[in-house]
């Protein structure tokens, strides 16, 4: 009789032992340790009751499966449930300071506490994570300096600390970074020149801070993938030289809003560049419209208003078929403006108003602002009429 049994006891051995592998401990005990000390960082009256970090509760194993009603979310678990790989908090307002024991869930790829209110500064312990990729602190109130150690995380792929309270320079050695593609550290309050930046970047986001300096060629050296520049609000100076706008993987660029006094730019080789688009407003920038930039094949915005640009509209501007969007209003040019602009197939929007301009049409929005008062440009002309 015991062959006809056993085909009966075996799935009920193999069900017993499936359940009993729930009750094992599965995480490493360092990782536990680490989640037990950042919950306990937090401030328990910044945890909601329908939040994340209410639903860590450490009598159940944090891999363990299924998380039905402890560590509903926020972790994320490797393929054999013993080590943390991800933690990703929802945005519900925790308050309380990053704890330095973070460091020991050594194989975190993602840590993302954005849109929370963590605050004082980041633990230099951070470049433990050895494994991280990708770090977003966005959206806090973190402060104190960017610690020269997280330069020594070499996985990290993408860095997000913007809309913070951090100070100070930026790192020296941020060039070692080598695996990193993205890096926004805008609304801060960082100071000082650009260091040289990781080679491998495509996105580099730092508006809203009190940068200084020229932008040096040693800074964007060997940035063959740089594809978006985001610099504005910031207080760059000097000249914006040739070799910036020929970076040969150049989109989108913004340097609006700092206190640059010239640009020169250089015709792309063999009228090769994936250049869209340039904001160059609110600088001090002298000089005449840059002619070149009507040679950048794809360039459809272009805005270099509040300057003290002087000199004619280049009709090479009128001619190009590709711009769409051209702001040049709140300067000094004169003359007349490229008559293609008010051709019945060109569709261009913007401004060229608050110029000096003459026989800009009021009836065209492209015209709008009225121009400056005559009085104004002849004095900015040392007196001599407009021509």
């Amino acid at each position: 009789m015991l062959p006809c049994i056993l085909p009966f006891l075996l799935p009920c051995c193999i069900l017993f032992s499936t359940e009993n592998l729930v009750a094992v401990a599965l995480t490493s005990p360092q990782d536990i340790s680490a989640l037990k000390a950042f919950k306990a960082s937090v401030k328990p009256s910044s945890i909601q009751p329908w939040s994340c970090l209410a639903s860590w509760d450490f009598t159940t194993d944090p891999c363990a499966f299924p998380r039905r009603t402890h560590f509903t979310c926020g972790i994320t678990c490797s393929p054999d449930s013993t080590r943390i790989t991800q933690l990703t908090l929802d945005p519900a307002g925790y308050s309380g300071q990053l704890t330095p024991l973070i460091s020991q869930l050594a194989s975190l790829t993602i840590l993302d506490l954005a849109d929370n209110s963590f605050y004082g500064p980041i633990p230099s312990s951070i470049s433990s994570l050895i494994n991280l990729q990708t770090l977003t602190l966005r959206s806090n109130s973190l402060s104190g300096a960017v610690p020269n150690s997280i330069t020594s995380l070499k996985s990290l792929q993408s860095l997000d600390l913007s809309h913070n309270y951090l100070s100070g320079y930026l790192p020296k050695t941020m060039d070692s970074m080598s695996s990193l593609r993205r890096l926004d550290l805008s609304y801060n309050k960082l100071a000082g020149p650009l260091p040289k930046l990781p080679y491998n970047l495509l996105e580099l986001a730092l508006k809203a801070n009190s940068l200084s300096g020229s932008l040096s060629k040693s800074s964007f050296d060997r940035l063959t993938q740089l594809e978006v520049v985001e610099l504005s609000e910031n207080s760059f100076t000097g000249t914006l030289e040739p070799w910036f706008f020929l970076l040969p993987a150049l989109q989108q660029v913004d340097l609006s809003n700092n206190s640059l006094a010239r640009v020169e730019i250089s015709k792309p080789s063999n009228a090769n560049s994936d250049l869209v688009a340039v904001d160059l407003g609110f600088n001090k920038i002298e000089g005449n419209a840059p002619l070149q930039f009507a040679n950048f094949p794809l360039l459809s915005s272009l805005s270099l208003r509040y300057n003290r640009l002087r000199g004619t509209i280049p009709l090479e501007y009128g001619r190009k078929k590709s711009l769409r969007r051209l702001f040049l209003d709140g300067n000094f040019l004169i003359g007349k403006p490229p008559p293609a602009f008010f051709a019945s197939d060109k569709s261009v929007s913007g401004s060229l108003g608050d110029n000096c301009l003459q026989a800009c049409p009021g009836s065209f929005q492209l015209c709008v602002p009225s121009q400056k008062p005559s009085s104004v440009c002849k004095q900015a002309y040392g007196g001599k009429p407009r021509s």
